[in-house]
């Protein structure tokens, strides 16, 4: 099991469980690929705190990751899967056969030895794999795809994450995200093959608040308990929104409201929008 779920010892212990990461198998990350990351506490560069909630942490060093995928036709062996702080999922270290080194998202079933490769044709649709979305069968599960040509990937990056490819017609391929969201991607966009490993990330369970602050969380204060100029569920006798939804200190529904600006171009791309929890199926 990758979760171990401790004996109630003490208050910490009771409810906690942690992620054994058995998955990964090099405990040091690779030098070159290592960069220093800069934590702004939530501050904008006028000094003045925009995100509530955030602060404090662990030191972290970024790891750089490529996205891009694009040393074409080119095996890469995996040498390592590794640990990192700044994502949900595990990296695994590449070496090609000129001896460079990169960082790619671990998907699932890929560990030591696993040689995988980048192609701008077809190649075997093997995980861990990239190539344009054109050369993967339908039906196969994906991650790190595009949105735009040569933008890199920027959906379904996260631990345990898939999109499936369920069909291409004319320029278009139309995949299904985790979120229930249908929409058209481009034939040349690349996308590669198969689900982001560590799936159990989502069962873990903090079990104190100090797990929270190493992660750079602070204590949020609830808007009700907040005055009426501070928050829009703050003020009045007692506990009370002033029928107000929930919304967040900026006024922005908190469960299910839009965050995708209306009128953009892409909108004709999203074939159903996500499902939302408390409102149902949203209207594009």
């Amino acid at each position: 099991m990758a979760i171990r779920i401790y004996k109630p010892t003490t208050a910490g212990r009771r409810n906690a469980s942690v992620n054994l990461h058995v998955e990964v198998t090099k405990k040091t990350p690779e030098k070159s690929l290592l960069a220093p990351l800069h934590k702004t506490g939530g501050r904008n560069c006028q000094g003045k705190k925009t995100v509530l909630g955030r602060g404090g942490g662990h030191k972290r060093r970024y790891r750089k990751i490529d996205f891009n995928r694009t040393k074409d036709d080119m095996p890469a062996k995996v040498i390592g899967i590794e640990y990192d702080p700044n994502r949900s999922c595990h990296i695994a270290l590449l070496e090609y056969e000129d001896g460079v080194r990169r960082y790619m998202l671990a998907p699932k079933d890929v560990t030591d030895g696993t040689v995988v490769m980048s192609s701008a044709s077809q190649i075997d649709p093997d995980p861990g794999n990239c190539m344009p979305i054109r050369h993967i069968p339908t039906g196969l599960s994906i991650h790190n795809i595009e949105l735009e040509p040569g933008r890199g990937g920027t959906l379904c990056r996260s631990a345990g994450l898939g999109a499936r490819l369920t069909n291409k017609e004319g320029r278009w391929g139309t995949i299904v995200l985790p979120s229930g969201e249908i929409r058209q991607i481009s034939l040349d966009c690349r996308a590669t093959v198969g689900v982001i490993g560590n799936p159990d990330h989502g069962n873990i369970k903090l079990g104190k608040a100090g797990r929270a602050r190493w992660l750079g969380r602070k204590p949020t204060t609830r808007g009700v308990a907040m005055s009426h100029h501070w928050h829009s569920h703050g003020g009045g006798d007692g506990r009370s929104k002033g029928g107000q939804e929930p919304s967040n200190a900026a006024g922005t529904q908190a469960k299910g409201g839009r965050t995708r600006p209306r009128g953009k171009s892409s909108d004709a791309r999203i074939l159903r929008r996500r499902k939302s929890k408390r409102y149902g199926q949203l209207k594009v």
